[in-house]
């Protein structure tokens, strides 16, 4: 039987033990598209829909062997960089991307919760700032992610915009300002910025405990997109709407906050 042609994207992420996000919920998410997924795992996490109780890293060379393991035998049409906890990770990561011929990479800056708790220390911060960043092709930051690389505070929708602008000044070609954490009229409202055009993204909220990896997915589905061929700021809209579909059909599964149903097509009628 003749194989079956199909795009490539690769996840440099970490594992979540629960299944609900990293690079468990890239995969899915890749699959969805009918984009082949490869993987590059950078830690393992003990973690459930609870709560996270225990995270090992990976080593620098053993992130960066699964990468060249991968794309010297594979066309990598995208990338989605996720978890990079430590600066010496960054720097070797950022290093080896700057040296490989891959597709688009769409960078999700795993620095803030959305509850607003800063999960990398500050050396890690900066060299995610001054490494990562400017290999960007999309960058999507949540609302403190955004403040932390802006220096400002984001309240209004003025203020993502703003932070937009500022933040695509560190290098980003694009930058995704989410609202996910906004107050207000503003939950679901994500602000696009290319250096020239400015768009705000909306979509109704979708009211749900259940979010757990929608980060992680949203990163992934503009990877999917990309690996397509589908334009940047259309890759971007339909990421969005899958999402919010995957919002409004979460997996019972756990005793805290689950995980969004990323096959929402195939369990729900």
């Amino acid at each position: 039987m003749k194989p079956f042609p199909v795009a490539t994207a690769l996840t440099i992420a970490g594992s979540d033990s629960g299944g609900g996000a990293g690079i468990q919920a890239d995969l899915r998410t890749f699959s969805f598209h009918r984009v082949h997924g490869t993987s590059a795992v950078t830690a393992i996490t003990a973690q459930n829909t609870r709560g996270v109780t225990r995270v090992d890293l990976l080593p620098p060379e053993s992130v960066t062997a699964q990468v060249d393991a991968v794309a010297s035998d594979m066309r990598v049409d995208a990338v989605k960089v996720g978890m990079l906890a430590q600066r010496e990770l960054i720097e070797a990561v950022a290093d080896q991307l700057a040296r490989v011929s891959l597709g688009p990479i769409v960078v999700d800056p795993v620095m803030v919760s959305r509850a607003g708790s800063q999960l990398i220390d500050d050396e890690a911060v900066g060299a995610l700032r001054s490494r990562m960043l400017p290999l960007a092709a999309i960058l999507t930051p949540n609302r403190h992610e955004a403040k932390l690389l802006a220096g400002m505070d984001i309240q209004t929708l003025e203020d993502m915009r703003e932070a937009a602008r500022r933040i695509h000044a560190l290098g980003s070609r694009v930058v995704l300002v989410k609202g996910g954490g906004m107050p207000g009229a503003l939950r679901g409202t994500d602000v696009w910025f290319d250096g020239t055009r400015m768009e705000t993204l909306s979509v109704a909220p979708v009211d749900t405990p259940n979010t757990h990896g929608t980060g992680c997915t949203l990163s992934a589905a503009i990877a999917a997109r990309l690996a397509l061929g589908t334009p940047p700021l259309e890759a971007v809209r339909l990421a969005k709407e899958y999402v919010t579909s995957a919002l409004r059909y979460p997996l019972a599964v756990g005793h805290g906050n689950g995980p969004i149903g990323h096959f929402f097509p195939l369990i729900h009628d």
